[in-house]
């Protein structure tokens, strides 16, 4: 017998609370798959009858909503709940209001719902991954970890340089309004639902297909409605700088609200960490890495080879390059695709640089795979590979025409690194991509990866060696030295040219101006003597040569005059920016004003113009960005002083964001955590 139904309650409150998506707000109903959410339902007349009462359900997803795709299903009343399918029982003793029990399949499909009772009354829901759910394979068994990888709106993301890793805080705000409608139209604006929507949305039940849809849609290269543009140059006309976005609710936001039109612009830790945002948004446990000297190998021969003349310059035609660090995601899930023993955190990269399957995207790959050198697994195994540890190898040009690979210590794949659980600190995680250096396991994964280059290096001592050291104190604004030391391991005297150069650099390994410059045509050196160069680098030199990555590369080659061996060193400086003193005023309580009292002082010789300051947190400035421009330009060694208003909307632990921008420091950052009492 039919229930008389009359009105219901979604119970979003209690639901959304229950499946850990209450702070998506509680006005619709979002629950995640594999666990049973509860609607009750108000009788015009009669009661509910066990065993005798009859509800027909169907639950719905996609344009074409179809059961042999699991797209659409159909259930009646059972007895108790089944969480391996979808099922729904009543929880309510007999009477006039029926407490009714909904699960959805652990591996149903995600995204937009219409629930369906007995033909007539209907409703939306969201359907999310739930990883809290053991039969989901999105599944993390460690709370710790689901709150910083799926419940975490900020995090820190890795830059600068393998010797000075930079920490960058991000405010990722996956809970924010109007975020979680942006990430479904991700989705549904990705080709593959435009040419067949019902196989699409069939394929959102599998996290890897989630996972690759979603590396290429972060992205634009194939002009395919994707979030966010690159752009790699010095100037970015028609858009920003990517170092001015300070999360991705704003990106988001934007793309959303301009008919899906590409956000300009992104670089490779935007692209990742908006790809997280989105991942964590839709229930897949998410996090951004950062791999220090990351190389991008464009023709898989695990070689990168750099060509350099007699004055240390670098032959830039080459397409391979070392990025000084490049960031991608890893996500969490199990990989029924592939053989026992490679579930877990899987690479995959959002940033556009090589085709896929004819798409710009990359991965997922597990990680052991990339370890263990199995380069045949999905996805994209040689590229993930080939970032960790192709061989770098420089060759000198002499200029009668011949040629000498240079001794270069240089090594690919250093620091991955990822934030800590519930510290902000560092992770180093190399050790999940790559076996020790030297041991007889990597040796192992290279010969199964057949990395010739990698097999045939020898180990000899050069007769000659060099380093190079830094001062202390290094910062932007002031002039430093820095030193080559020439190092004689031979008994014989030696005759040398020294060429010891330094440039400006972008993070992903393009050279740019010269910032100092020395060459030693008749360096001596004794046997077993040492010498120690000095190159001064000047403010007025380097100031207008710099990007916005802060980095300058330091160059020395070392050439024997009568064997013309040659030996090399390279490293990258970070010139720090001023710190920005960040002081709470007011007791920190959720809905109550609170002031942030921000300080930077003018370490530049010359003065500041234009100059504001940008907050921004999850929390903490209702989901958008609050920015205090100074009225007065900045003359050097004078503090530049705000106070910006804010008003808390959750207790907890949250990151408050700042940015200082400015004509001559560009963007500068910095962050705060804050603990919000209620």
């Amino acid at each position: 017998m039919a229930l008389d139904i009359g009105t219901w309650d979604l119970a979003c409150q209690f639901n959304n609370t229950d499946h850990h998506t209450e702070l998506n707000g509680t006005d619709r109903l979002i629950v995640r798959r594999g666990q049973a959410f509860t609607i009750n339902l108000y009788l015009n007349s009669g009661s509910y009858q066990p065993g005798y009462s009859q509800l027909h359900i169907t639950a719905e997803t996609g344009p074409q909503p179809e059961e042999q795709y699991g797209t659409r299903a159909v259930l009646g009343l059972s007895d108790e709940i089944d969480d391996t399918r979808w099922s729904a029982a009543v929880s309510s003793p007999s009477g006039d209001t029926v407490c009714l029990s909904v699960c959805a399949a652990p591996d149903a499909p995600i995204g937009r719902y219409v629930l369906t009772l007995d033909g007539h009354i209907q409703f939306d829901f969201i359907l999310l991954f739930n990883p809290w759910c053991p039969r989901d394979v999105v599944y993390m068994d460690s709370e710790e970890k689901l709150a910083e990888y799926v419940l975490a709106q900020d995090g820190i993301i890795f830059r600068g340089d393998v010797e000075y890793p930079v920490p960058l805080a991000w405010y990722f705000g996956q809970f924010e309004e109007g975020i979680l409608d942006a990430c479904l139209r991700i989705l549904d604006m990705n080709p593959k639902h435009s040419r067949n929507p019902g196989k699409d949305c069939s394929g959102r039940r599998n996290v890897i297909y989630v996972t690759r849809v979603l590396s290429a849609m972060i992205n634009s290269n194939d002009r395919d409605y994707g979030v966010l543009e690159g752009c790699w140059k010095d100037t970015f006309e028609g858009g920003v700088s990517p170092m001015s976005w300070r999360g991705s609710v704003q990106i988001l936001r934007t793309w959303s609200s301009t008919s899906c039109l590409p956000v300009r612009y992104g670089q490779c830790w935007v692209f990742a960490a908006v790809a997280c945002t989105v991942s964590r948004a839709l229930g897949i446990p998410c996090r951004v890495v950062t791999n220090f000297y990351s190389a991008h190998d464009t023709n898989s021969n695990l070689v990168i080879e750099r060509y350099l003349n007699e004055k240390g310059e670098i032959d830039s035609s080459t397409r391979d390059m070392i990025w000084n660090y490049h960031c991608w995601v890893e996500s969490w899930m199990t990989r029924p695709d592939l053989p026992p023993g490679f579930d877990g955190w899987q690479a995959s990269d959002p940033t556009p640089q090589e085709k896929s399957e004819g798409v710009f995207c990359c991965g997922p790959v597990p990680l052991r795979a990339i370890k263990e050198g199995e380069l045949t697994f999905k996805y994209d195994a040689p590229f993930v590979f080939a970032e960790v540890n192709a061989d770098l190898v420089h060759i000198l040009k002499y200029n009668d025409g011949s040629t000498r690979k240079i001794v270069n210590e240089q090594k690919v794949g250093q620091k991955i690194s990822t934030k800590s659980v519930g510290r902000d600190a560092r992770e180093d995680i190399t050790h999940l991509y790559k076996y020790p250096e030297g041991s007889a396991e990597e040796r192992q994964v290279f010969e199964k990866a057949n990395h010739q280059s990698k097999l045939h290096q020898q180990q000899a001592k050069p007769g000659l060696q060099i380093t190079i050291k830094l001062s202390t104190g290094i910062r932007k604004g002031c002039d430093f030295d820095v030193f080559a030391i020439v190092t004689n391991n031979t008994e014989e005297d030696k005759k040398c040219r020294l060429v010891f150069a330094s440039r400006a650099v972008s993070y992903n390994g393009v050279i740019g101006r010269e910032c100092g410059f020395k060459d030693l045509l008749n360096l001596e050196l004794a046997p077993g003597g040492e010498r120690k160069v000095p190159l001064r680098l000047n403010y007025s030199q380097y100031c207008n040569n710099l990007t916005e990555d802060n980095l300058i590369r330091l160059g020395a080659l070392l050439i024997d005059s009568s064997t013309k061996e040659a030996v090399m060193a390279m490293r990258d400086i970070v010139l720090d920016d001023p710190e920005i003193k960040i002081r709470i005023l007011g007791e920190p309580k959720e809905k109550r004003k609170l002031a942030a009292e921000l300080t930077l002082q003018n370490p530049l010789p010359e003065t500041l113009q234009g100059c504001c300051f940008t907050i921004e947190g999850a929390n903490l400035t209702g989901g958008s960005s609050i920015t205090e421009k100074l009225e007065s330009p900045i003359e050097p060694g004078q503090e530049a002083k705000v106070k910006i208003y804010f008003t808390p909307t959750q207790s907890g632990l949250c990151k408050l964001v700042v940015d200082f921008d400015s004509d001559k420091l560009g963007h500068v950052r910095g962050y705060k955590n804050v603990i919000i009492g209620k």
